[in-house]
This record gives structure tokens, C-alpha cells and sequence, in this order.
């Protein structure tokens, strides 16, 4: 039953999310907390002696929780947006807010990377320049940096290929001020093109850093078990 009600809170929370008149930041909240109270009632029910009390205790520090999985889309935020935008202009990076309200910086390969390889360009560097000052000056936020490849080669030779340009990325931009323990990177190989690869102009597209940028929800004090 307290494993169903879990379940329950999570639907509800997504749908929650979902509703056309909330903001992004309403919704990345509602989703973080929902889930976090779900996660909290599993764990009551774990804990629970019998008499209930622990499992709502654990739905309580789920919600708690749940506030730290959202992200916000912060004055800061929107800041670190406009600067960027102005900083990349004429250069083809796109800069957008995400749908999980995070700063997204697409890179395309023509200012990026080289086909089968990993080393960053001359072109590259004004625009980390630029993005590692911002982190430097926003220290609260967590940077997540993926890299793409086309489907030239094979998966032997584009997985870790994607995420040496994620890695060589981020190691730009910690030489540049930014704490490395903010970073996560990842590699996804031609796995996820944005564009077919029959031609050299969409595999061009398909070479291509991510740049994700989150501010998370400030962590609410959970009550002790008792």
C-alpha cells in the first residue's frame, strides 16, 4: 500500500509539472518535490514501526528532498543567459533555457572540434574565456558537458572520442577559474544526431559540445527520525 501511495505522489507530481499555465521554475519544483516525498514514503514504510509515524516522517524528509532535485531559473540565471547570448553572437552557439530550467550552450563543430578530434579550436576559446568568467563570478551552479560525434567511424571510436571533447572542454574551463568539482562530464557518441548523417553539412551539425548549466533548489532542513 505505502509503495502504491509512492506512486501515486510521483503521477501527480509529474502531472503536476505539466500543467500549460505553470512556469518553468513551478515545474521543475513540483516535479523535484513530488518525487522527493514519494522517495520519502518508500522510505517510511521501511523504517516505519507500525503505528505510521516514521513513514510520514520519511515522506516529510522526501519532500525535503525532492526540493534539491528541482532546479530554479533564478535572476542569476537569467543573467548568465543574457551574457552568453551577447558573447556568442555571430558565432552559431545557440543559448537557450531548458524545459528542467537549465542554461543550455549548444556548440557546433565549425568553432568546436575538428572531425576525429578532441583538441579544442582557436575559435573555441574566446567563447569558454567568456563562459568560464561567468561561472567564476555564479559559483552556486553545477555544469554538465556532452559531447557528439557523427556517424563516421564506429562506436569504438565515437564513444570515447565524445567524451574526450566533454573532458578537454571542462579542463579549458577549470584552467580558466572554475572549481573542476562543479563539473560532470559525459559522452553519447552518434547516438543522439540532431540531423541525419547523409551529407557533410548534417554530419557537421551532429559534432557538437552540450553546455547545461543548473542552479538547484535551496535543501530545506528534514525533521530527525524519532
Amino acid at each position: 500500500m505505502r509503495s502504491q501511495f509512492a506512486i501515486t505522489i510521483i503521477a501527480a507530481a509529474v502531472a503536476i509539472a505539466g500543467c500549460a499555465n505553470m512556469t518553468e521554475t513551478q515545474r521543475g519544483t513540483a516535479t523535484g518535490a513530488g518525487v522527493g516525498a514519494g522517495l520519502g514514503a518508500i522510505l517510511g514504510a521501511a523504517t516505519s514501526d507500525g503505528g505510521g509515524r516514521r513513514t510520514a516522517t520519511g515522506a516529510a524528509i522526501g519532500g525535503a528532498a525532492g526540493a534539491v532535485i528541482g532546479n530554479i531559473w533564478s535572476s542569476r540565471m537569467e543573467e548568465q543567459k543574457r551574457k552568453m547570448e551577447q558573447a556568442t553572437q555571430g558565432t552559431g552557439v545557440q543559448v537557450s533555457q531548458t524545459q528542467d530550467n537549465r542554461l543550455k550552450l549548444e556548440i557546433p563543430s565549425d568553432i568546436s572540434f575538428d572531425t576525429n578530434r578532441a583538441d579544442i579550436k582557436p575559435n573555441f576559446r574566446p567563447v569558454l574565456d567568456k563562459f568560464a568568467a561567468s561561472l567564476v563570478e555564479h559559483t552556486n551552479t553545477k555544469v554538465t558537458i556532452v559531447g557528439h560525434t557523427d556517424s563516421t567511424g564506429n562506436n569504438a571510436i565515437n564513444d570515447p572520442l565524445s567524451i574526450n571533447r566533454a573532458a578537454r572542454t571542462r579542463d579549458y574551463l577549470v584552467s580558466r577559474g572554475a572549481a573542476s568539482n562543479r563539473f560532470i562530464v559525459d559522452g553519447r557518441g552518434s547516438h543522439e544526431p540532431v540531423a541525419a548523417n547523409d551529407n557533410d553539412a548534417n554530419r557537421a551539425r551532429n559534432r557538437r559540445v552540450e553546455i547545461f548549466v543548473a542552479e538547484q533548489q535551496a535543501t530545506a532542513q528534514a525533521p530527525q527520525l524519532r
